[in-house]
């Protein structure tokens, strides 16, 4: 069975880190593709990071790109994502996902979700 628990949320104040973990049961990380969604309120789910191929393959949103890292550990089969120089707009509930077929930031080629943590940076 499927499982993602998301934790490191919390509230920061802009150019602030924080680093999020995805705790993942059922499957083998590195078989899969893995991903990072946020959504804002009134704002559709967007895919900033995804990482496959063992970990040796990643993507990025434009508007993470050189702020946030995609990681794995597949020892303890956690996927992470650190976020530095955070801003005010990257407030929303972010989301881990397994995608098993396919890869990239399309939240529509993921199959499972965790059930969130919520970021919250202040200006």
């Amino acid at each position: 069975q499927v499982q993602l628990v998301e934790s490191g949320g919390g509230s920061v104040q802009a150019g602030g880190s924080l680093r999020l973990s995805c705790a993942a049961s059922g499957f083998t990380l590195s078989r899969n593709c893995m991903g990072w969604f946020r959504q804002a309120p009134g704002k559709e789910r967007e895919g900033i990071a995804s990482i496959y191929n063992g970990g040796g393959s990643t993507y990025y949103a434009d508007s993470v790109k050189g702020r946030f890292t995609i990681s794995q550990d597949n020892a303890k089969n956690t996927l992470y994502l650190q976020m530095n120089s955070l801003k005010p707009e990257d407030t929303a509930m972010y989301y881990c996902a397994l995608a098993v077929f396919r890869c990239g930031l399309n939240p529509g080629v993921f199959n499972y979700w965790g059930q969130g943590t919520q970021v919250t940076v202040s200006s």
